[in-house]
């Protein structure tokens, strides 16, 4: 009796485990085809026989994105929209610029784990483990060190050099998305009522006010 039920307790354990990832491929690839207006967990497949090679392929990431905003940092993406050959593969892309001190602000990946690899200068990164503990992890990294953000966690990079930063990250999804924290809360249409913001951040009227303003 007890192994049966040790037996149907995995086996009740894969079936969850197996209902909660992601399906594998069941054919070579599935090439997006934004032209059909089929409402599906991904995109719908174009033709194989119609397929190219430039299905697959991306330029540009060479060039430098422009850091001259607030934040002082730009994200290139390579997802599904640039490539539609990631269609059911998993991956993305990303090259990210920063200007001296420039950040990447606090944002989460709802969909996507990331791993960062430094290009050039100095970063400091970092993640916020989920509640009760929010605790910050956190490196200092340099030209060639490469760190993770698991899926869904609150996460930054700052360069902290005096000249230009480069990285580029990979994230687990070819649609990971982004939610830059800020600018959810403080900007969103429409907005979050000001007295729920003035109890859950135990600011004044004011500056909820002022905060949204700016976003």
């Amino acid at each position: 009796m007890a192994s049966s039920i040790i037996f149907f307790g995995f086996l009740a354990l894969s079936f969850i485990h197996a209902l909660a990832s992601d399906p594998s491929s069941l054919q070579d690839f599935c090439v997006a085809d934004e032209t059909r207006n089929v409402i599906v967990n991904g995109l719908a497949c174009k033709d194989p026989k119609m397929v190219q090679a430039d299905d697959f392929s991306f330029s540009g990431l060479h060039l430098a994105g422009n850091t001259s905003n607030a934040v002082g940092s730009r994200v290139t993406t390579v997802s599904v929209a640039q490539i539609p050959g990631l269609n059911t593969l998993g991956i993305s892309l990303v090259r990210i610029d920063y200007a001296p001190w420039g950040i990447n602000p606090p944002h989460t990946h709802p969909r996507g784990t990331e791993i960062l690899t430094v290009i050039e200068g100095s970063l400091e990164v970092g993640f916020v483990t989920s509640n009760p503990e929010n605790r910050l992890i956190t490196k200092v990294l340099q030209k060639g060190d490469v760190f993770v953000f698991p899926i869904g966690l609150v996460h930054f990079q700052r360069n902290v050099g005096n000249g230009n930063a480069v990285a580029i990250a990979a994230l687990s999804s070819q649609n990971p998305g982004v939610i830059t924290i800020a600018n959810a809360v403080f900007g969103s249409t429409p907005e979050i009522p000001s007295d729920i913001l003035v109890k859950a951040f135990q600011l004044d009227k004011n500056v909820v006010n002022y905060l949204q303003s700016k976003f």
